[in-house]
Parts: C-alpha cells; structure tokens; sequence
C-alpha cells in the first residue's frame, strides 16, 4: 500500500491569516512582508518610518496581495497596543505576527559602553519584542484558531560578539522570551519560536572596504553572505502549518558561520 504526502499550495497557504510584521519597511522585514503576501497572507507593515511603511504595502497590494500599513515604535506599548489593534479593525483578527523591527548599537567594549546607547538598544530589540508579544499573544488567542509568531534575533543570540554588550544581550534576551512564551502558549495552538539571521547582504555591507567585505565572506563555510529572502523563507516555514509540531525552536540562518 502506498502513502502520499500533499504537496502544500504555496501560492494559498497564509489565505485568510492576518498578518503584522514590524520593522517591514525595508530589508529582512520587507522581504518577510513579500514572502507572506505571495502566500496570500493579508500584511500590516508596521514600522517606525510611517512613509516607508506605506510605500511597501502601496508595493504589495501592486503585486495583487492585500496590505495595510500602520506606524508603530516598539519601545512606545501603547504605540504597539494600536498597531495590534489596527490589524483586528483592518482584516478581522491576528493569526500571524512578526517581531523584526530593531537597531544596531557602537562597538565599544563593556566597560566603556554608552548608557544611553545599553538603553537605547535594550528598549528596542529586547523591550520592543516583549511589547509586541504582550499584545499580540492576547489578540491571537481571542481569536480562538491559534496562530504563530516568529521573533527575529540573530547569530548573536547564540555567540558573543566582541564590543556589542547591548546587542548580544538583547538577541539573547528574545531567545529565552520567546523559549519562554512558547512553553506558555503552546496548550493553547499558539506557536512562538525565533529565527536567528547571520551576515545578510546589503547596501551597507556593500560600502565596505573590498578586504573587508571578503574577510567577511570568508568567516561563512557557505562562502558567501545570506539574502533577506532567504531569511524570509525560514520566517514563512515557521509560520506555516508545515512547522505546525515545531514550538520555541531557534533557527540560524547564517551560512554556517556559527558551525567553526
């Protein structure tokens, strides 16, 4: 006797799962939103840059996908209380959500670090996840059909980074949250689990010197840098019913850098 296993429809599989990504207006965020959208997903881009944030949705509902966008800041709550709700008001729920939007921070060691900038990085990659799950958790399950989030930390949630106190604290910081929610929410068909992204090409790395940028490139077995869409592909895995036994996992996407 002979089994086959259905080849999920890629094209429909978000249909009718409303969706928030935060930081989407550009980059892994934006790529995410793409990725989500082309899966049928209704997105609300929230972002700081309200502007950028209307101009992907303007993109994704150009491409024939259904899209909102709403300005939030992740370090304000009741900014993330509104975005939260928005989405409820705009496409009828939340089933989807996730958590990208961040900052990077100076490289100085521990000793010498800025409390300002700690404060600064901390209230936004680490506080800002947590007030995007003290709302969207509540509305997921209001709904009463589960749902998924997928919090974006880093390689630099698993290893240090000489120079980044703040940074690596945060990124793990949203590990254990999200390990932490997952295990609260899981009774309730709510998945949480967390992506960690290595070095992705972008303009910026572009911009470095040409040594530098090699140096870079060849700290990756891969022997290259990773692509925002790459990134989003794993995002979308998480979030689909093809991870549907999959809670609090730690996924890195890094090329293997972290293997050596």
């Amino acid at each position: 006797m002979s089994t086959t296993t259905a080849v999920p429809d890629y094209a429909t599989e978000f249909a009718g799962l409303p969706t928030l990504v935060t930081g989407a207006a550009s980059g892994i965020g934006l790529a995410t939103a793409r990725r989500l959208s082309a899966g049928a997903a209704p997105v609300v881009i929230a972002d700081h840059d309200g502007d950028g944030a209307e101009r992907a949705a303007a993109e994704l509902r150009a491409a024939g996908g259904v899209a909102a966008a709403v300005t939030m800041d992740v370090t304000d709550p009741e900014s993330v209380r509104r975005a939260v709700e928005f989405v409820a008001d705009t496409f009828g729920g939340l089933r989807l959500a996730v958590n990208n939007a961040g900052v990077g921070g100076p490289v100085t060691p521990t000793g010498e670090y800025d409390l300002d900038a700690w404060n600064r990085v901390i209230r936004t990659n680490l506080d800002g996840v947590f007030h995007c799950l003290r709302h969207e958790l509540p509305a997921i399950e209001a709904g009463g059909a589960g749902g998924a989030i997928v919090n974006v930390s880093s390689i630099l949630g698993s290893v240090a980074s000489p120079g980044s106190a703040a940074y690596v604290a945060a990124k793990h910081g949203v590990v254990g949250l999200t390990r932490t929610a997952a295990a609260e929410y899981a009774a309730k068909d709510i998945r949480v689990n967390v992506v960690g992204p290595g070095f992705i090409e972008t303009p910026l790395l572009r911009e470095m010197d040409r040594d530098q940028y090699d140096g870079l490139v060849g700290l990756h077995p891969a022997g290259r840098l990773g692509t925002p869409e790459e990134v989003a592909e794993v995002i979308a895995f998480m979030l689909s019913p093809r991870a549907s036994f999959v809670h609090g996992s730690y996924h890195l996407v890094d090329g293997g850098y972290t293997t050596v």
